[in-house]
């Protein structure tokens, strides 16, 4: 398996930590009767700590995509040199740092690591077109 496809299965779990830690945070704010519940009714919008690791979760799922789909259409035309590689890593390693810096609520530095993320898809994108 090539070094993009590995980093990419990383980003998956990486996921399920955004939607676990998100879950249980949401549960301990509104109750696990509610988690159990159809949740039909009107809630307030989660606070503190259960807000910043829904807005975090939310985040990572609008980048993944585009990153998932950088990383196979790079596997389908059979780009792997250090532009993917190291965008791969760039990727990877920022959205593990944003995650604690979003939970911690610490700004305008959690920006710049979110924009390391799109440097490292912006590679892809560069090795994708000189391909």
């Amino acid at each position: 398996m090539s070094v993009e496809l590995q980093v990419l299965t990383w980003c998956v779990v990486l996921g399920f930590v955004h939607i676990v830690a998100s879950s249980h945070a949401k549960s301990l704010q509104r109750g696990y009767r509610w988690t159990a519940s159809a949740r039909d009714e009107p809630v307030p919008a989660l606070t503190g700590t259960a807000g910043r690791l829904e807005r975090a979760l939310s985040n990572h799922l609008e980048t993944f995509p585009l990153f998932a789909a950088l990383v196979i259409a790079a596997q389908v035309a059979g780009v792997h040199d250090t532009l993917t590689v190291g965008g791969s890593f760039l990727f990877l390693g920022a959205r593990v740092i944003y995650l604690p810096m979003y939970v911690l609520g610490i700004p305008l530095v959690r920006s710049l690591v979110w924009n390391v993320a799109a440097v490292g898809m912006f590679l892809f994108v560069v090795a994708l077109l000189r391909a």
